[in-house]
């Protein structure tokens, strides 16, 4: 809290379920809906993802967030509300978490401070580069006082480009993989395949860490569904390869990311082989974190190696 206000510059208010775990899916719709209709609040940021949010749309009013649009930031399991807010034609931002980024052991992380600004203040185009450093360790929040440590880092690198002959601008869509194979299997929440044409994809796995088996599966239904040759570009975010559950070593870790880069290649080649995809990118589950546009433009420039998010 004090970091949004010394750090950020906004004040934050607290909703009731904020800290209620467990919180029943009315409560937080309920909380939801008076956090859209309040005029004194200008966005909406989550506070932590989850496994069950799916459950809260059904509750939710389209008529109160048409008449009331704002900006929402969230990622992991809130891909549910960002694409609820997308059928809606209202943009949000894909990352950012007050408990995993805001509460970030060490201070905030310039990267990820510098993309929250351009969400809320609007601020034009910001390039979206790669990191020197990231981090992929997780520190528990009763480990240390937040600002006396961070986790350990590791080299960055670059991304890697797979058919970068174009320049492809289009709005974002995409998310949690797990969290969209649910949307895809309840259906509700989905459009007509032809909605998605000319949408730049991102997608991103959790920490619980799907095998390269699975995610080429859950994107092989995406396919069949007709889904991935829809796309103008896709941005795949740097897999998280290791967590508290399920610990690795770095030789586990880049197996990992090799295998999973090798599946989603997999897929697009049967379904969509002329797709160009970047790699690596840090969005979603890692450390920093890229809060780019969700609904809103991005612009991925192949020839050039860029991708440039558009905050309006």
């Amino acid at each position: 809290m004090r970091r949004l206000r010394d750090g950020i510059g906004l004040e934050p208010v607290e909703f009731p379920t904020t800290r209620q775990l467990g919180a029943d899916p009315h409560a937080r719709a309920a909380d939801l809906m008076a956090a859209f209709a309040a005029p004194e609040i200008k966005a909406i940021l989550a506070t932590i993802g989850g496994d069950d949010q799916l459950t809260v749309l059904p509750f939710l009013d389209r008529e109160l967030v048409r008449a009331n649009p704002k900006a929402f930031v969230g990622y992991s399991d809130n891909t549910n509300l960002l694409n609820w807010l997308w059928n809606l034609g209202i943009a949000g931002y894909h990352g950012g978490s007050t408990m995993v980024h805001l509460a970030r052991p060490g201070g905030l992380h310039p990267v990820s401070t510098e993309s929250l600004r351009a969400a809320l203040f609007a601020v034009g185009d910001l390039e979206i580069r790669p990191v020197e450093e990231f981090s992929e360790d997780e520190l528990g929040w009763g480990d240390a006082a937040p600002g006396d440590v961070s986790a350990p880092t590791q080299p960055g690198g670059d991304w890697t480009w797979h058919n970068p002959a174009r320049v492809a601008t289009g709005p974002s869509w995409g998310g949690n993989l797990e969290i969209l194979h649910w949307t895809l299997a309840v259906g509700r929440w989905m459009r007509p395949v032809e909605d998605y044409c000319g949408c730049v994809l991102l997608l991103e796995t959790s920490e619980e860490m799907p095998s390269a088996l699975e995610v080429f599966r859950m994107l092989r239904n995406m396919g069949e569904r007709g889904l991935l040759r829809q796309f103008s570009a896709v941005i795949v975010g740097r897999p998280k390869a290791t967590s508290f559950e399920n610990p690795t070593n770095e030789v586990e870790r880049q197996q990992f990311r090799k295998d999973q880069h090798d599946a989603i290649l997999r897929a697009f080649a049967h379904y969509a082989p002329d797709a160009m995809i970047v790699f690596d990118v840090d969005i979603g589950h890692t450390e920093p974190q890229w809060i780019i546009p969700y609904g809103g433009r991005i612009t991925v420039d192949g020839p050039n190696r860029r991708i440039t998010a558009h905050y309006q």
